[in-house]
C-alpha cells in the first residue's frame, strides 16, 4: 500500500490521505475546490468544478494514473440543481471516456464546497 501526496493539489484538511494506491488501484479522498494553497475559491458552481477536477486529476497522476484510466467516480453536490452544469463540465473534464458514477445530493460538504468528486482508478 503506497500513500499518495502532491503539492499539485490541496492538502488534506483531516487526518486521511489524499490517495491510496493499492494492488494496481487507485482510490482518492473527496477533491473539494481549494487551490493547491489551501484557499477555497468563490461560491460559484462552475469554479469550483473546475478546480475539483483539476485537483482530481492531479492527485491521479501522483499515484501513477489518469482521468482516462478511472473506473468510477462519486460525485457530491450540494444541490441537485447544478446537476446539468456539473455533467458538461464533467464531461470535457472525462471527454470520450466514460467511467461508472453515482451522484448524490448532501446537505453539506466540507468549507462549504457546492461540488466534492472523488474516484476509482487502475495504475498504468
Amino acid at each position: 500500500m503506497k500513500f499518495v501526496q502532491t503539492n499539485k493539489a490541496p492538502s488534506a484538511i483531516g487526518p486521511y490521505s489524499q490517495a491510496v494506491v493499492a494492488n494496481g488501484m487507485v482510490f482518492t479522498s473527496g477533491q473539494i475546490a481549494l487551490t493547491p494553497e489551501g484557499v477555497m475559491l468563490e461560491n460559484d458552481v462552475v469554479i469550483q468544478t473546475k478546480q475539483v477536477l483539476k485537483n482530481l486529476q492531479a492527485v491521479l497522476e501522483e499515484a501513477g494514473a489518469s482521468m482516462q484510466s478511472v473506473i468510477k467516480t462519486t460525485i457530491f453536490l450540494d444541490s441537485m440543481d447544478d446537476f446539468v452544469t456539473i455533467n458538461e463540465i464533467y464531461a470535457e473534464a472525462f471527454g470520450s471516456h466514460k467511467p461508472a458514477r453515482s451522484t448524490v445530493a448532501v446537505k453539506t460538504l466540507p468549507k462549504n464546497a457546492l461540488v466534492e468528486i472523488d474516484a476509482v482508478a487502475l495504475v498504468q
